[in-house]
């Protein structure tokens, strides 16, 4: 067993303790059946694989020594874990696996379920399911047998899914169970009639009831995959059953509101003269093409746009790019929606950067948090207008009152954009390049702290400068 980032076998950071809010964590005599390790040896084994990442969240991270000790015994197989995830926990962190040269991933804990380029496991955890005071709930808050509902889950309770379905389709024979998406779906998907498919999910509507007319049930908690479940299907009812409290309700968050206050980002990002696109995930498959797609879209609308790669955003970091008017986010659907109220510029998603950018683009009412559907040959994919059919008639800010041109500008093959460019080496590693547009920014990056292990002697701590920056005590006065 290795952990990955170790020098020679030696440490080379004592970090601080994590806090694992071990509340999740199984007790040591199930550890075999929550992190399923008889259907992970199967895995292994028949795919003869001989390196294998362990991937945990910070709650997990304490039975990861356990489970991987098990699964070399009963395997043969190196294993690595990984912890601390360059961005969410609920991405396959391909970037770490690739380090250790892994040939699949395990991972365990709530997944956001995005494609990925490595065979990737995935095992949720058992989470307990009162299955008969879920039916009960479910029973009192759609009382009409006729329902036509979908029952939609977190990933931790799909294991008791079948059990829920068994109880509730003698009495409801129009509810929908959706199930978790896999490669055998893919072949046949396009001869199944009222499929639907999202977010790693699937299931079968009756199309001549209509979508829209369907009442989803949700199992699980509050959180990101409910919040995007409601304004990808925003014409929808939601009800919900928390299994932690054991209560059900029907969802009364003001979607219309949550879409409002996304609209007024669209308009920032319509005044916007410099964006910055995040770069949130460097695992999720098209994530290469939808930054060049989106590079692309800028710059026809008479933008500048730089990548900025930081791992896991938060305030501060995005702070040290003042130069930026707005940012927009590249991330799973789980971590797109981040409330950038606290942030010196907002954040967006890369489809409120189209709405924006793109003029064929207008707000229909449904919403898109999945980026890979925005590109071409994707289900909710415009293209740009001709620059000769493009409307410029100059615009009015709803925010400044201000005139904006509303020029489209043709890309060029030498120079798609004015910011920086990605590329991609060996399939999964990502390097940055910088274009002259981008030099102000490289000239005052700070570029972090070289390790230089054995180089550095070691001395004892002094004591430092004292007082504050404008006037330290021992400067001289005057």
């Amino acid at each position: 067993m290795a952990t990955t980032f170790s020098s020679d076998g030696a440490e080379v950071m004592q970090r601080a303790p994590i806090s694992t809010g071990a509340g999740r964590r199984p007790p040591t005599e199930k550890l075999d059946e929550f992190y399923e390790v008889e259907r992970t040896t199967a895995f292994i084994r028949d795919n003869g694989f001989a390196k294998i990442a362990l991937q945990f969240p910070d709650e997990l991270l304490p039975d990861s020594v356990d489970v991987a000790t098990r699964l070399e015994s009963a395997t043969g197989a190196k294993m690595y874990i990984l912890g601390d995830t360059s961005y969410g926990s609920c991405c396959v962190d391909e970037v770490a696996a690739q380090h250790v040269g892994a040939e699949a991933i395990i991972h365990y804990g709530p997944a956001c379920l995005s494609p990925c380029h490595k065979p990737v496991l995935h095992v949720f955890g058992h989470e307990p399911l009162d299955v008969m005071l879920c039916a009960e709930v479910f029973q009192k808050l759609h009382p009409d047998p006729q329902a036509c509902v979908v029952v939609l889950s977190e990933v931790v309770y799909s294991h008791a899914i079948d059990d829920l379905a068994s109880q509730l389709h003698p009495i409801y024979p129009n509810v929908v169970f959706s199930q978790l998406d896999s490669k055998e779906l893919l072949d046949s998907a396009q001869s199944i009639f009222g499929l639907v498919r999202k977010f790693g999910r699937f299931f079968v509507i009756d199309e001549q009831h209509g979508f829209d007319n369907y009442t989803m049930f949700y199992v699980g908690g509050e959180g990101p995959e409910l919040t995007n479940f409601m304004l990808s299907w925003n014409k929808c009812s939601f009800s919900s059953f928390d299994p932690k409290t054991g209560q059900g309700r029907w969802e009364t968050v003001d979607v219309n509101r949550a879409l409002r206050r996304r609209l007024y980002l669209v308009e920032r990002a319509r005044d916007a003269q410099v964006v910055g696109i995040v770069v949130g995930t460097l695992g999720v498959v098209d994530y290469l093409t939808v930054l060049e797609h989106l590079r692309g879209i800028i710059h026809q609308a008479g933008k500048r746009a730089y990548t900025l790669s930081v791992g896991k955003p938060n305030p501060e970091k995005l702070a040290n790019f003042p130069e930026m008017d707005i940012f927009v986010l590249v991330a799973c659907p789980q971590n797109s929606l981040l409330n950038s109220s606290d942030f010196y510029r907002p954040l967006i998603t890369p489809y409120e950067m189209e709405i924006a950018c793109n003029p064929a683009r207008t707000w229909t009412g449904s919403y898109v948090t999945d980026f890979r559907h925005l590109l071409p040959g994707a289900c909710d994919h415009i293209p740009f207008p001709d620059i000769s059919e493009a409307d410029t008639e100059p615009t009015v800010s709803l925010i400044t009152g201000e005139l904006r041109s509303t020029h489209l500008h043709a890309v060029s093959d030498a120079e798609p954009n004015s910011g920086m460019a990605v590329t991609c080496r060996s399939h999964m590693q990502a390097v940055a390049q910088f274009s002259p547009a981008a030099s102000f920014l490289e000239s005052r990056s700070w570029r972090g702290l070289e390790r230089q292990l054995g180089q550095t002697a070691v001395t004892k701590a002094v004591r430092g400068r004292r007082g504050i920056a404008i006037a330290y005590e021992d400067e001289p006065c005057g």
